[in-house]
């Protein structure tokens, strides 16, 4: 439903003559937060079993029956709240283990028809990710030394909504649910459309976000002749595939060079070294050529691109007299990374053309986008869900971008008809009239 009101919706404004392909488009995202409690651990345990016995006495109350006693009204009868330092916790964390496995083998399938609903499979998932058996076969609480943690894209943070996950950036930004990508028009001549909107999970890397916009944009007929993104979207692999695929130039700074050297600002980092792809060797600052050459090898990372290595020996590392300046271990031998001929010739190009000033004017227009996302999260309430999971949250960001749409093409200024000045204040005019000098704009007060 939502994905066929917003491609009937843009189909529209297309046939107006009010967004068009091939024109330059920008994108940004923001967090979501999931319409969920941020729960600990030991609540999300608790609250999931509770959750299933809701469940189960919807459904099927008499699987309850000899199980349920006062101890367990007393302990799930209401919303758990514990707080981050619950009283006799070693305690509580077996009993509500304990207490889940009673009611997962309570509620398998039977005979019956009985089938699980989805809080009892969350509570299995949940169970999961937090418990073990040891060797003894006795139930241990996971942690990140004993038993391994989930990562955190897949790890459930509520039982309510499993489709919610936990991320941080840095040390500011934490939270529990989703991410959303706005991407909109930004010709000078035309007001600015909405033309993609894509929910992801918040563990998703921004670059993960790329190629799906760009496939949806081409189905609509609305690709861009340049896409403006900030870092967290730009890769050699999507600048790479864009072009390829979809003949989309996409503009925003590269990562830069992860080289130790290169970060202090000291030393050779790798732009020092000439790489040879005919001959499949690297030479170094000092004249050594490299010894050995592997790769490419595929990347943990999809949105990084295969890495090439090429190494030096500790015969030939060792006497250099600028080998403290290379490697930071006195008996090492320095090894170079660079990606293939194909992407190392478009990094090249593209870190070049960023330095110019016509990249720069043009890439400045990208920081427009922000007003847009405030326009999102403050004047509609975007960064909030209304609705638990992904799906549901993807329809409200899309019907706010129809709502948004609909406000600017509907406050849009005539044709050819200039927008109203600010009319002067009554001090001004005081100093219009008496002749007396004042700054006509903010951005003149300096002077």
């Amino acid at each position: 439903m939502p994905t066929g009101s917003w491609t009937s919706a843009l189909a529209r404004l297309k046939d107006a003559g009010l967004v068009r392909e091939r024109t330059t488009q920008r994108t940004d995202s923001t967090h979501v937060l999931a319409a969920v409690r941020d729960l600990t651990r030991l609540e999300l345990v608790t609250e999931a079993v509770r959750a299933a016995l809701e469940e189960a006495a919807r459904t099927a109350g008499h699987l309850l029956a000899g199980l349920v006693d006062e101890d367990w009204g007393r302990r799930y009868g209401r919303p758990v709240r514990l707080g981050k330092n619950p009283t006799r916790p070693k305690t509580r964390i077996l009993a509500a283990g304990s207490d889940a496995y009673q009611l997962l083998e309570r509620l398998r399938p039977d005979g019956s028809g009985y089938r699980p609903g989805p809080q009892a499979e969350a509570l299995r998932q949940v169970m999961v990710q937090n418990y073990y058996r040891d060797q003894a076969g006795r139930l241990c609480w996971r942690t990140a030394d004993d038993g391994g943690l989930p990562p955190s894209s897949s790890a459930i943070v509520s039982p309510y909504d499993t489709t919610a996950r936990y991320v941080r950036h840095g040390h500011i930004i934490r939270w529990k649910g989703f991410a959303a990508h706005v991407t909109e028009t930004c010709d000078p001549d035309s007001t600015n459309v909405i033309t993609d909107v894509a929910t992801t999970s918040a563990a998703t890397n921004d670059g993960q976000a790329l190629p799906g916009i760009h496939t949806r944009l081409a189905r609509r007929e609305l690709l861009p002749g340049e896409h403006l993104v900030d870092g967290g979207y730009t890769s050699l692999v999507h600048l790479e595939r864009a072009a390829r695929e979809h003949q989309i130039t996409v503009s925003g700074p590269l990562p830069g060079n992860p080289t130790s050297q290169h970060r202090r600002g000291e030393g050779f980092d790798r732009d020092d070294f000439h790489i040879d792809f005919d001959r499949r060797q690297v030479t170094c600052p000092q004249g050594q050529i490299s010894a050995g050459w592997h790769g490419p090898y595929p990347t943990s990372s999809p949105t990084a691109a295969p890495l090439i290595v090429a190494r030096f020996t500790k015969s030939q590392c060792r006497p250099c007299p600028a080998h403290t300046r290379c490697t930071t271990t006195a008996d090492s031998a320095r090894t170079v990374g660079f990606p293939p001929r194909e992407l190392r010739d478009l990094q090249l190009r593209v870190r070049a053309d960023q330095q110019t000033p016509g990249w720069k004017a043009r890439y400045a227009v990208r920081s427009g986008v922000e007003s847009t996302m405030n326009e999102f999260v403050h004047g509609h309430g975007m960064r909030h869900c209304r609705y638990r999971g992904q799906p549901k949250a993807h329809l409200q960001h899309v019907l706010t971008a129809i709502a948004v749409n609909i406000e600017r093409l509907s406050s849009a200024s005539e044709a050819g008809k200039p927008s109203s000045p600010r009319p002067p204040t009554a001090f001004q005019t005081f100093l219009d009239h008496n002749e007396i000098p004042r700054s006509k704009s903010w951005r003149t007060l300096g002077t």
